[in-house]
């Protein structure tokens, strides 16, 4: 949840930035920093912790100018520590660069960088941005095409601001894919740049948010805003409304849309500082899990409730796939009425994104009467889950405001691998930087980048919405660790449409629900090419046959289902274990877009509330 602000104008750049990132510690951070065009030479401050140690230094040794960046950091690459701290700076003092997102490929940038004499100062990914935008200028190209050709060379999802101070009447702002929002504030002889806009909104109303594949140039007085490619783009400028829901929601008409997008950069976040790219190891220092710990382990019972639950079930694929540890899900609303078994071998894990959902907390209390090992994975730092448990993972959501849940979900799931690779590395069933991690650390560098993939398929969706929302029945079907995904999207369409959805196991339909199938029942089939896909394209027949409607949630290239399907969603082929945070974003808009078309209040839906504290 990294914040950005930028400034250029007539005003001292210092207090302005500050005062913006303020606003945005909401966020959640480990660093900050802040840069300024100070005399001709840019002057950076970076201090480990909150923003009042920042603050502090900036007291300490003032800088001043009318152009500069600030940047709060969750950590990725490197330990949080003021060098690792944004703004990261070239060699040569003259360019400097704040960025969220990781940088898939950094290795074998940084690599080719060090082989032509370019020495790091930080540990972080993002250093290799600012030393790439430096060696184009050093070529003869001003900032912009500069900062252009740089981006090229990324892979992954990413928003970076640079400021150059051999061009000190410019900022130049990129986003590529969902690694978080661009806005940009246009002042009276002024202009702004924000990753949300909260840390700007009180200077400007008038804005215009960056799209993927989208950079700008600002000056004081005037902004030019190209693809990365170098066609102009004529963008919309909006008028942020002062109040204060409006301008949470942004350009967004829903929270829950907004959350739904936020899932990149959400994504990114939880996986900071709990993977060391550069060594392949995983980091939970907050679980308290020594080896002896982790091999004594027998058992984990995962408690939770909702769509908790759902991603609970995911996780027992991962975590017995990955440590080789049983998995046993319980839903936390039963849990406590019966004599569970468990011991001081077992492990109970509890999600939930309020970490107050009295059922599970009544679980929690249950396991550890019996003496297991409590863990939680939470949202809300400080709730009583968090508290009252041995270890936790926090989800690093951010806030979650809509009432059906969706970022919270795919964290959730995110950190559960990242419990799983934990596990494994703790038993001796990895090592660091082995074949094994390094190839699951891969597969997460990408996974935020595959599911903004997903997310700029929005319209798609939206208009197979308009085809279906008066249908009044619905069935969802999966296998394998996609069966969850096919509970969680029906789930999510009864939340927010009140359309009824049953979520099933693909090979129990004919043991019943099959019954229900005719041209007045969508069926929604979740058909992956994975090990269960000869399976699944058999259900499809099946409903087929019966005269159903079906829906198909497919791989990119597979052109075979859709000689089958009336309907296919195409997903960017992706890890098999990772594939359910891919394959269930389609399904949260499809729920999302059916909703709206019938007139429903998606964000507070009748009869439900964010955090069940009664029983």
């Amino acid at each position: 949840m990294c914040g950005i602000v930028g400034y250029i104008g007539p005003k001292d750049a210092t207090p302005l930035i500050l005062n913006g990132l303020q606003r945005l510690e909401y966020r959640g951070y480990d660093s900050a920093g802040i840069a300024v065009l100070q005399k001709g030479d840019i002057a950076i401050r970076r201090d480990v912790g909150k923003l009042n140690n920042l603050m502090q230094l900036v007291q300490q040794e003032p800088l001043n100018g009318r152009i500069g960046i600030g940047h709060t950091r969750w950590a990725t690459h490197g330990q949080p520590s003021s060098r690792n701290a944004h703004p990261h700076i070239s060699a040569n003092g003259r360019t400097v660069v704040v960025h969220n997102g990781i940088v898939e490929n950094f290795r074998a940038l940084r690599d080719e960088l060090e082989r032509e004499g370019v020495r790091f100062q930080s540990d972080t990914d993002t250093e290799v941005i600012v030393h790439l935008v430096q060696r184009e200028i050093s070529c003869g190209k001003n900032v912009t095409e500069a900062t252009q050709a740089a981006v090229k060379l990324l892979r992954g999802a990413h928003a970076i601001v640079v400021l150059s101070a051999d061009e000190p009447d410019r900022l130049v702002a990129v986003r590529i894919g969902n690694a978080g929002g661009v806005a940009l504030g246009i002042g009276e002889g002024e202009m702004f740049i924000a990753s949300d806009i909260p840390a700007i909104l009180e200077h400007t109303r008038r804005m215009i948010f960056l799209e993927n594949r989208q950079m700008a140039t600002l000056t004081r007085d005037a902004y030019r805003i190209q693809t990365i490619d170098g066609e102009p783009v004529d963008a919309e400028i909006h008028t942020i409304s002062w109040d204060p829901v409006s301008a949470a929601r942004g350009e967004f008409r829903h929270f829950m849309q907004k959350e739904i997008h936020e899932q990149a950069r959400s994504l990114t976040d939880t996986i900071r500082g709990r993977v060391d790219f550069q060594k392949g190891l995983v980091e939970l220092p907050d679980l308290t899990l020594t080896p002896d710990e982790a091999h004594r382990l027998k058992r984990i019972v995962t408690v939770a409730c909702g769509t908790s639950a759902y991603s609970g079930l995911v996780g027992k694929f991962i975590i017995e796939e990955i440590a080789r540890i049983p998995v046993e899900v319980d839903y936390g609303s039963e849990y406590r009425y019966r004599d569970p078994i468990i011991d001081e071998d077992c492990a109970v894990l509890a999600i939930t994104q309020s970490g107050e959902t009295v059922d599970t907390l009544a679980a929690m209390e249950e396991a550890r009467e019996k003496g297991a090992k409590l863990w939680s994975i939470v949202n809300a730092v400080g709730s009583q889950a968090m508290r009252v448990a041995d270890g936790f993972v926090t989800m690093q959501a951010g806030p979650e405001i809509g009432v059906a849940s969706t970022k919270a979900f795919t964290t959730s799931i995110a950190d559960q691998y990242l419990i799983a690779l934990y596990l494994a590395q703790q038993r001796g069933l990895m090592t660091p930087d082995g074949d094994a991690m390094c190839s699951h650390i891969d597969d997460l560098a990408h996974l935020p980048d595959l599911v903004s993939t997903m997310l700029e398929r929005e319209q798609v969706i939206e208009d197979l919405a308009a085809e279906l929302y008066q249908y009044t029945n619905f069935l969802y079907l999966g296998r394998g660790i996609n069966y969850p995904i096919a509970l969680e999207g029906a789930l999510k369409l009864k939340e927010i449409s009140y359309i009824h959805a049953e979520g099933y196991p693909a090979g129990e339909m004919k043991h019943g629900p099959i019954a229900l199938i005719d041209e007045h029942m969508p069926v929604l089939a979740i058909c992956l090419r994975d090990a269960v896909y000869d399976k699944m394209l058999s259900q499809v027949e099946q409903a087929k046959s019966r005269g159903g409607i079906v829906i198909a949630v497919a791989t990119d290239g597979d052109t075979h289902i859709a000689e089958k399907a009336d309907h296919v969603i195409y997903v960017p082929e992706c890890p098999p274990l990772l594939s359910p945070i891919v394959s269930v974003i389609p399904l949260q808009m499809l729920a999302y877009h059916i909703a709206v078309w019938r007139g429903a209040d998606v964000d507070q839906p009748r009869n439900l509330a964010k955090s069940v504290t009664v029983e």
